[in-house]
Order: C-alpha cells, then structure tokens, then sequence
C-alpha cells in the first residue's frame, strides 16, 4: 500500500504537518491501512429492497447509532422522537439527570405515543389512554375489568440500551456486543482535545435526498470527487494530498489539507491567491467578507493557522495557542459506522448523520454545526430545518451549503445510473476509495449473523 500511495503527486500529508508550527497530535500521524484487494462491489447493495431489507434485520439493530446531542434535551420529561431503519424511539431525559430510550409504540392497538419531540410527565396513548410513565413503567389501563391477560407488572414498554460520549446520545436496540467506548475506539482518545463535551448545535439542517443512503455516506468518505464537482475550492485544497486511515470495524478518516494548491494544478499566483481563494469560497473556517495577507516568505497554510488560532480562541472562550495550524483547518473527517460523522479538530465543528428515508432509493441528511459554549453560557434547544422540495442546503448553510448541493447533485444520477448500469459493478480506487471498502466490509460482517 505504501508504495502505490507513493506514485501520487504531491507532498504528503505527514509532510505538511511535520511542518507545522505547533505539534500535531501523534496519533494522527503514520499509516493506518490494510488490503482490501480489487474486487468491485455490485450495485445491488444500494438498489435491491431484499438488500436493504437485510440491513434492516441484521445491521441496523446491532449497530450504536447517533440518537441526539444532550442539548436537545436539557429537563427532566424531555424527549427526542429518533427514527430509523423501520424503529421509533422516544430518547427520554430522567428525573435523576440520565437519559433512556423506549419504544414510542402503544402495546395496546400499537399507536405511535408521539408524532414529534417534547416534554411529558408520561407518556398517554392519544387513542385509547394507556399510559407509561417516563421512565417506561406502565401506569394506566383503562378499563382493567376488559384485559384480564394484562400483567401490569410486564407491561412495561420495551428499552434500547443508551451510552453518552461527548455530548452525543446513541443507542442500540440490541442489548449484546461492544460498549459504546469500544465500540467508538479511538475516537474518544482523539477528540478529548477537541472538547465536544463543550460544544452545542447552533445550526441543524436536513433534506431528502433521492438516493440509497450508503451513496449518500460515500460521497463524503473522499477527496478524489473534488477536482470535478467542487473545482472552486482547488486552489485551497490538497485533494489528492488526502490522508486515510482505518481503525478496527467501525471508525475510519479523511484528512485534507487546506491552505494549499491542489496537485492538479498549476501554480497560479502563489501564496497569496491560494488565500484570496481560501476567504472566498471556504464556508467553514473562515468569516464572510474576511481578508488575510500572508508575510513575505510566508504560506497561506501559516497565515490561516495564526489567524483562527486566534478566532477560534475567541469563540472557545481558551487559549489555543498550542492548536495546530492543521487542526484549525484541515477537513478531519472522521465516520463512525454506520451513519455517524464528526469532524475533528479546533473549529465550528460539522457533523454529519445519513438515515435512510424510509425505502431503499432514499436518505435523510442531515447537517449540524456545533459551536462552543464559554464558561457560565447554556446551550439554546436545537430544533432541524428539514429543506422543502426543491430548496437547498445553501438557503441555510451559506457557502458550505453551496458546496454540500454540488454533492447532492450528484447523488440522484448516481442512484439512477446503478439502477440503470449493465454490467452491474462499481469499481473502487485502492486507495483514496478505502474508507469504502472499509465501511462495506464492516456490513458484510453484521449481515453475515443470523
């Protein structure tokens, strides 16, 4: 493997941040990879419903999924109705601080106890009035002379198990396989640096999105796809400088470098323009309307390190002058199988959650940015703006938005294109398409249990 990634064009990322001028973190550095071979994978996993009917049964209530932020529910009776993969949940704050989750579906005539998230002292079903208190035990049964097969003291509404790491709430239907720390591992060990525990969702969006939701996970597990439908940002972005590294079954990386040219193209105006064209089509580590000189012999990667090691300090409320100029810029682009993405490093943090919606052809993306709260602030409730038809990220992102449509334009002709190819494969770089067959080859093993 090290051999082929030595053919590319261009310095490495390892390089780049050996240049830093602050001390990377270590475990970020080397190579983290393994052999997949070259088989192609077939464009049934993503259009086949006998294919996503299997996910269903076998994957999805084995996996730790991303249900919430803590902040979402901050009192005691507050819920967040979490739908996936033919469940509903109501991921409930308890009276002594902890979080639960439960099925939202009445064991009388199975009507859905809520339509949206909350606040409740228990739950009553709209129909009939059976009702369970928050913590799940059953409290209500109208008309008891009529169920004498009701034991009251198992009529109690079934629970997921529930784990927290950094400010997120997973949980998992099944009640057998690794702890959320295992199952996470080495994310918590990256990201006590980056302190999500602080952090807060200050925007949320989501849209639908025509195509099977592992397509739409895709399209963000590389750079490859950036010189041909994001052209605007090359002149900023290493694309194929990218880094990618894998850790056990569930957690995997992208690392792309910023602040400089692309290899693909030719140097145009040096140090300068790769700045001038950082401000302007960067969404996400820079201000509207920012200017930025770099130093006679210095480089846009310096200049934009200094410059929000000093922002970022401001909107942290700390000192990071220790902050690397790679983690106050770069894309660290970790995914968690199977559905969960959190960006690493010192910045507004973007994280990402696909959930399929609610058929094999179609995807829920959704899109936050986490902020950081200052000492003594508490976090406002997030609530999603789910984009009407034929709106767009941008009408709510701003240019990270205008960047997040050039990738969902793709994704519809993508699902049409498999539906429609002849020779059914789908052929993968060795290389920068890793992550994928690393994502495929972790669904392989849970669709392979009974």
């Amino acid at each position: 493997m090290t051999e082929h990634v030595e053919q590319r064009p261009g310095p490495a990322w390892d390089d780049l941040a050996a240049d830093d001028s602050r001390p990377v973190p270590a475990y970020l550095f080397g190579e983290r990879q393994r052999e997949f071979g070259t088989e192609a994978l077939d464009v049934g996993r993503y259009v086949d419903p006998d294919f996503f009917a299997a996910e269903i049964a076998r994957m999805w209530p084995r996996v730790w999924q991303f249900a919430a932020r803590q902040e979402e529910l901050p009192n005691p009776g507050d819920y967040v109705l979490y739908e996936n993969a033919g469940r509903s949940w109501l991921v409930t704050r308890q009276t002594d601080g902890s979080v639960r989750a439960f099925a939202n579906v009445c064991l009388h005539r199975g009507r859905r106890l809520r339509d949206a998230s909350g606040s409740a002292g228990k739950f009553v079903c709209p129909y009939h009035g059976f009702a369970w208190n928050i913590d799940g035990r059953f409290d209500r049964l109208p008309c008891a002379w009529d169920f004498p097969q009701i034991d009251r003291a198992r009529f109690d509404l079934p629970e997921a198990q529930v784990s927290q790491w950094g400010g997120y709430i997973f949980l998992r239907e099944s009640h057998e396989g690794p702890s959320l720390e295992e199952y996470l591992a080495p994310l918590p060990e990256h990201f006590a640096r980056w302190g999500h525990e602080q952090a807060y969702t200050s925007a949320w969006v989501g849209k639908v999105i025509p195509a099977n939701w592992k397509a739409c996970a895709e399209a963000f597990m590389e750079a490859f796809h950036v010189a041909s439908t994001h052209p605007q940002i090359m002149r900023f972005t290493g694309d194929i400088n990218s880094k990618y590294m894998l850790w056990g079954d569930h957690v995997n990386l992208t690392i792309t470098p910023f602040g400089v040219l692309s290899p693909n193209l030719d140097d145009e105006g040096g140090e300068q323009a790769i700045i001038d064209h950082f401000v302007r089509y960067n969404g996400r580590v820079v201000e509207p309307g920012m200017k930025l000189e770099v130093e006679e012999g210095g480089t846009a990667r310096r200049a934009m390190g200094d410059r929000n090691r000093e922002r970022f300090s401001e909107i942290f409320g700390a000192d990071l002058d220790h902050a690397s100029d790679a983690e106050v810029q770069d894309a660290l682009t970790y995914n968690v199988f199977p559905n969960f993405s959190p960006w690493g490093g010192f910045q507004p943090t973007v994280v990402y959650r696909w959930r399929p919606w609610h058929d094999v052809d179609h995807t829920l993306m959704e899109v936050r940015l986490l902020g950081r709260l200052k000492p003594g602030e508490t976090a406002p409730v997030p609530k999603m703006t789910l984009v009407e038809p034929g709106g767009s990220f941008a009408d709510h992102l701003g240019q990270l938005g205008v960047v997040l449509e050039q990738d969902m334009k793709n994704l519809p002709s993508v699902q049409q294109g498999m539906r429609e190819s002849v020779n059914r494969r789908l052929e993968l770089g060795v290389y920068q398409e890793s992550r994928i067959r690393h994502f495929h080859e972790t669904l392989d093993k849970y669709l392979a249990r009974p």
